[in-house]
């Protein structure tokens, strides 16, 4: 036998404990549903695995239902300004078919978004 890390419990060796009360869990679980969804398939005459499958994709859709919905955060006064400045930089430098004209990458059209940004910020 081991110790535990709790000395006031022993246990055999090769045994994890927690993973024998997840099953335990499970199959009580899974006796439950099935009692509860027999009478149900007799009552609607359709086969049980039928309305085990209707069960389990409704659970399955109503799960984001229950949580509660988040508060979308305000956008800063830079954050709008900068989306302005980058959206009329890609503009300009972009050719007809939307790549982006010779000396200009995304790493310079950030940062004059950026200085636009911020000008624009100051006006």
């Amino acid at each position: 036998m081991q110790l535990s890390s709790n000395p006031k419990y022993y246990r055999p060796e090769g045994i994890d404990i927690a993973d024998d009360d997840n099953q335990r869990t499970a199959a009580i679980l899974r006796a439950v549903a099935d009692a509860l969804l027999v009478p149900v398939a007799k009552a609607s005459g359709l086969p049980p695995e039928a309305v085990q499958t209707f069960v389990e994709g409704s659970a399955v859709g109503s799960f984001n239902a229950g949580k509660a919905r988040t508060k979308k955060r305000k956008m800063s006064a830079y954050n709008r300004a900068f989306r302005d400045a980058y959206k009329r930089r890609r503009e300009r430098h972009s050719k007809k078919d939307g790549t982006l004209r010779a000396g200009f990458d995304h790493q310079r059209l950030m940062s004059l978004a950026h200085s636009d940004a911020r000008k624009q910020m100051k006006k």
